[in-house]
């Protein structure tokens, strides 16, 4: 396909002056006069313009160039970069034709094992990104960043409000699971958190982040597509949003989640929504630390580890006996970045769960098999292997 017809090219405005090669643009192959050629790169940045699906955000549409403004000022990381930036995807006559658009573009993308990283534009283009997937024949773990659930009725709310709602009931189902990072209770209605427990999702206030951020890495290391919205950062690092809120991730805690991303061998698309610069301050501090998460996650890219086979020399394998059902829990520990997995059985002719039977854990996890308790991610797993 040409992608010439679907992408406008990068305004000259957005690199003039950027001479020096160790700038992240002059290190990238990007769509200024010729579409750079998608085959054969790691990762694919692409923007859309798209803010039809945000009630009270307008502006958002500005959002993916002032975010290149920073990005291409960055120095480039470590790691042979093979990324291309499209440009930004042309917006279709109406909303549902735009998730068509980003569906499209990261499903062909997919298929060459390309990755995307889409700039948005409001929250709700998650859609079209995970609608990608609906022809890849596995199931989806989709993780989602945001203050708000984003779980309200159509009827009642703008598309950015109500997405994950409408992935949740999306046909075919192909979504194993769903975790949501950094809600806020005093913004959300507490039966939409039992309603994701009753359907064995899970979701984390940023307080449980917080206090130990490094129990989120399993989590993070699990998704197959990530959807970040940028109002879980708390305004005083990210104002560009209409919004913020006073509490949130703070830039640093961003930017380790994205790091996190970018190690996880699984995850094959990132998107980042919400931003505004109409709301951010005079030095878009809110560009810079959504341009710093997406160096972070693509310096997590090259540093993947390539742990996925257990049966080889480079994990060991502990078998813990339990006191109750199941009778054996295996984990597995990498040799060399330390990482824990737990198994999970599934019945046999549910092949289709065995790429998820096998899921990333901490050690605390095994120290809770260690003392004759099942863990909670062993439990809530199995419910949705059976």
């Amino acid at each position: 396909m040409d992608l010439t017809i679907l992408f406008s090219p990068i305004d000259e405005s957005l690199y003039a002056g950027l001479g020096a090669p160790s700038s992240f643009f002059r290190s990238i192959h990007a769509f200024t006069e010729k579409m750079p050629d998608y085959r054969g790169a790691h990762i694919a940045i692409f923007g859309i313009k798209e803010e039809r699906g945000s009630h009270n955000n307008k502006g958002t549409a500005s959002g993916p160039d002032e975010i290149r403004k920073k990005l291409y000022h960055l120095k480039k990381g470590l790691g042979a970069y093979r990324i291309v930036d499209l440009g930004n995807l042309n917006i279709g006559h109406d909303v549902s034709e735009s998730y068509v658009r980003v569906s499209e573009v990261c499903r062909m993308l997919l298929e060459h094992n390309v990755l995307p990283i889409i700039i948005g534009g409001s929250h709700d283009l998650d859609y079209g990104q995970y609608c990608a997937y609906e022809t890849m024949e596995k199931l989806v773990s989709l993780l989602n960043i945001d203050a708000y659930l984003d779980l309200e009725e159509k009827s009642e709310s703008p598309e950015n409000r109500h997405h994950i709602h409408k992935i949740l009931l999306h046909e075919p189902n192909y979504l194993f699971s769903y975790t949501h990072l950094a809600y806020q209770s005093y913004l959300i209605d507490p039966q939409s958190v039992s309603i994701l427990e009753k359907l064995y999702f899970e979701a984390f206030r940023v307080g449980q982040i917080r206090t130990n951020i490094q129990e989120i890495e399993p989590v993070v290391r699990n998704a197959d597509m990530v959807a970040f919205d940028i109002t879980a950062i708390r305004s005083a690092d990210a104002p560009g949003n209409a919004n913020a809120q006073p509490f949130g991730l703070t830039g640093e805690e961003a930017c380790q989640i994205c790091w996190y991303a970018g190690l996880n061998e699984k995850l094959s698309s990132i998107g980042f929504y919400e931003y505004n610069p109409s709301y951010d301050d005079a030095h878009k501090k809110t560009a810079s630390v959504i341009a710093t998460m997406i160096w972070y996650f693509i310096e997590g890219y090259y540093n993947r580890k390539n742990e996925q086979n257990f049966k080889s020399n480079d994990f060991m394998k502990y078998s813990v006996s339990m006191p109750v059902e199941p009778e054996v829990i295996s984990f597995y520990k990498s040799k060399f970045s330390e990482k824990w997995w737990m198994e999970i059985p599934y019945q046999n002719g549910k092949e289709k769960y065995s790429r998820n039977s096998i899921v990333p854990c901490s050690y605390s996890d095994y120290q809770t098999a260690v003392k004759g308790e099942v863990p909670d991610r062993y439990i809530s797993t199995l419910a949705k292997l059976l």
